[in-house]
C-alpha cells in the first residue's frame, strides 16, 4: 500500500514592514460615524488563491507585489498609519507612515497537493494569514499581507484587514490599486478619498440592552448553486411581477426558506433574516465623490416573518420580501444620515430565529492582480464566528460558474433536511 502523501509544510519567513515608497502626511484622521458604528475593531481574514501562471520568477512576482503595496501606499497613506483611540470609543488613524507588515512564505508542495485550498483546509489557516510580531497588537494594524509560494508556480495571498478603516469594497480597491503599482502603472486609475469627516455624525440611538450571545455548535459545509437555477427563479419573478430581481435575492430566498424548512419552528415562532447592503450609492451629495472612498459604507437590514409564512411562501414571494425590505434600509440610512433614526439599526438578534448572509461574489477581490493574473479562487476564513447562523456567498473556483455557499448555520440535527431541501434548487 502507498505511504501517505506527507502533510503539506508552510515555512515563514518573520513579519517585516513595507513603509511607503515616498513621503506621506503625519498627524491624524477621524474615521466616520459609519465605521464606527458597524465595524467594531473587527479584523477579516481572506486568501486568494492564483495557480502558476506563465509569468515564471516567483521571486521576482514576489518583489514587484512588495513594490506594489510601497507605492500604493503613497496614495493611501493612512493604511500605512495605526488604529489609535485616544479617547475611548473614538478610534482614528494615526498617519505614522509605518507602512503594512509582509509576510513571505514557502510551502512544501504544489497547490494541487494541498486541494487548491477547498475546504477542509489541509494547510491550517494560522499559516495561511498574516500575522503581526507577538508585541503589535493586529487591532491596532489597517493591513497586513502574507504571500505564500507553492511549489508548482502558484501563489496564495493571505490578506487581514481591519473594518473599521474599509469595508470589502474599500480593501478591494486598495488592493487593486496595489495590483496596478506591481504591473507598472504611474499612479492607481482610481483616485483615492478619505473624506470621512464628510459623513453625517446624526446622534446615536439608544442602544438598548447589551445582546446575549449563545455558542452554537454548527456543521460547516459548502454547496454550490447553479447560474441555471438562479435564472429559473429570475426568470419566474419576471413573469409573475414584471419586476428584475438580483442573484443576491434569488439565493438568499433559497437560503431562508431551506433554513426555516430545517429547523422546523413553531408556526407562529419569528424566523429572521439579516444582511448589509451597500450605501455608496446614497452618498453622492455627501461625499466629494462616491468614486474612490473607500470607508465603510454600509448598513443593516433585514425581515422578520412567521416560521409558517416562509414555509407556505414561494420563492417569488420571499424574493419579493427581500427586495421590498432593500427599500426599507436605504429609506431606514437616509433617515439615520439626518438624525432622524429612533432605533439602533445595528442590534440583530443574535438567536437560532436569525440567518445573517454575508454576499462575497461582487466586492472586488477576485479581479486583484498583483501582476500574477487574476486568483481562480477567494475566500473568507473568519470560520471561529458560532453566535449567529451565517452563510457567506462566494464566486466559486475558476471555471466554474453560479455561487458557492459556504454554511455555518444549523446544528446537526437539522443539517440533513437542510441539505435535501437545498438540493432539490441548487
Amino acid at each position: 500500500m502507498a505511504a501517505a502523501a506527507a502533510q503539506p509544510t508552510v515555512t515563514k519567513s518573520p513579519p517585516a514592514l513595507v513603509p511607503p515608497a515616498g513621503p506621506t502626511p503625519g498627524g491624524s484622521l477621524p474615521l466616520s460615524s459609519i465605521d464606527k458604528t458597524a465595524a467594531v475593531r473587527v479584523s477579516v481574514d481572506f486568501i486568494q488563491v492564483f495557480p502558476s501562471s506563465a509569468a515564471g520568477d516567483q521571486a521576482a512576482s514576489v518583489a514587484a507585489m512588495r513594490e506594489g503595496f510601497a507605492k500604493a501606499l503613497v496614495h493611501y497613506y493612512p493604511v500605512a498609519g495605526r488604529i489609535a483611540e485616544p479617547v475611548p470609543g473614538e478610534p482614528e488613524i494615526d498617519c505614522t507612515g509605518e507602512g503594512v507588515w509582509f509576510v513571505e512564505a514557502e510551502a512544501s508542495c504544489a497547490l494541487e497537493e494541498a486541494r487548491n485550498l477547498e475546504r477542509p483546509l489541509c494547510i491550517t489557516k494560522e499559516e495561511l494569514i498574516p500575522r503581526p510580531p507577538p508585541e503589535v497588537r493586529v487591532e491596532d494594524t489597517v493591513l497586513l499581507a502574507q504571500i505564500t509560494k507553492f511549489t508548482c508556480g502558484g501563489f496564495a495571498v493571505g490578506i487581514c484587514f481591519s473594518h473599521l478603516v474599509f469595508d470589502g469594497q474599500g480593501a478591494a480597491q486598495f488592493l487593486k490599486a496595489v495590483g496596478e503599482m506591481a504591473r507598472g502603472l504611474p499612479e492607481p486609475s482610481l483616485k483615492p478619498i478619505w473624506a470621512r469627516d464628510a459623513i453625517p455624525n446624526p446622534p446615536k440611538p439608544p442602544l438598548g440592552p447589551p445582546p446575549s450571545f449563545t455558542a452554537f455548535n454548527f456543521e460547516k459545509s459548502v454547496i454550490e448553486i447553479s447560474l441555471d437555477s438562479i435564472k429559473r427563479v429570475k426568470d419566474q419573478v419576471a413573469s409573475e411581477t414584471n419586476q428584475k430581481c438580483s442573484t443576491f435575492d434569488v439565493v438568499t430566498a433559497m437560503m431562508f426558506k431551506c433554513r426555516t424548512l430545517a429547523i422546523d419552528f413553531a408556526p407562529d415562532a419569528d424566523v429572521r433574516l439579516g444582511f448589509a447592503a451597500s450605501t455608496r450609492h446614497l452618498l453622492n451629495n455627501v461625499l466629494p465623490s462616491v468614486d474612490g472612498y473607500y470607508g465603510n459604507c454600509v448598513y443593516p437590514g433585514g425581515l422578520t416573518k412567521t416560521s409558517q409564512e416562509v414555509k407556505d411562501a414561494s420563492l417569488v414571494e420571499i424574493v419579493t420580501a427581500i427586495r421590498e425590505a432593500k427599500d426599507v434600509l436605504s429609506t431606514r440610512f437616509l433617515d439615520w444620515m439626518s438624525g432622524g433614526a429612533k432605533e439602533n439599526h445595528y442590534n440583530v438578534s443574535l438567536d437560532y430565529g436569525t440567518l445573517v448572509v454575508t454576499d462575497w461574489s461582487h466586492v472586488g477581490f477576485n479581479e486583484v492582480d498583483y501582476g500574477f493574473g487574476e486568483p481562480s479562487y477567494v475566500f473568507t476564513l473568519n470560520d471561529d464566528v458560532n453566535i449567529v447562523p451565517s452563510v457567506v456567498y462566494l464566486k466559486p473556483p475558476k471555471p466554474k460558474q453560479g455561487i458557492r455557499l459556504v454554511l455555518q448555520c444549523v446544528e446537526a440535527q437539522h443539517s440533513k433536511v437542510f441539505g435535501e431541501e437545498l438540493q432539490k434548487l441548487a
